[in-house]
């Protein structure tokens, strides 16, 4: 029986010691100045977080415009793109109708109204970089500047260019529209 009472002891000894540690986890009271300070912690994040809110907010709608702006930019650059291109033209097209406006030309008249609307139109292309493309006989083909019509045998080395049939154009460094050149064949022996 000693051994029962030992046991029991031991358990009841075991079950006080639990509640003792229970009532004084509940029982303990939080200290009020620990209390303020989380609830003051807790008012800075969220003062915090509303401004966080703020400024995404506006950096979102900042971004939008600027986007919007940038498509606005975009459409008026296509939109005007060739307007200093045109602004350099009209001066060749007045002088092609005042040209055509001569009651009585000369064939000397003509060819100096001619020659001067030439050189407003080279100046129109030098000014908007619209450059052309001229090779001289002999000069090696460049197929990314010059279109082959044809192979004709020739006494000067192979692929290069005999004659140019009509001349091409690059804008800036893109290529408008190539030179269209007859070259040398292989020579056979």
């Amino acid at each position: 029986m000693k051994q029962g009472q030992e046991k029991r002891t031991e358990q009841e000894l075991h079950d006080d010691h639990a509640a003792q540690s229970a009532d004084a986890t509940v029982s303990e009271p939080e200290p009020t100045s620990g209390n303020s300070g989380m609830e003051e912690k807790l008012a800075v994040a969220e003062a915090k977080l509303t401004e966080m809110q703020d400024a995404f907010l506006r950096a979102k709608a900042e971004s939008e415009n600027m986007r919007r702006r940038a498509q606005e930019d975009i459409a008026r650059a296509h939109k005007f793109a060739i307007e200093s291109f045109a602004e350099a033209l009209v001066p060749v097209k007045d002088s092609l109708e005042m040209a055509l406006k001569v009651e009585t030309p000369s064939v000397e008249s003509l060819k100096e109204g001619v020659e001067m609307t030439l050189k407003q139109l080279s100046s129109a292309f030098e000014k908007n970089r619209l450059i052309e493309i001229h090779p001289k006989a002999g000069e090696k083909l460049d197929p990314m500047k010059h279109q082959a019509i044809s192979m004709v045998p020739a006494e000067q080395e192979a692929n290069t260019i005999v004659t140019v049939l009509q001349k091409g154009y690059m804008i800036a460094d893109r290529l408008l529209r190539p030179a269209l050149v007859t070259v040398s064949q292989e020579k056979t022996s």
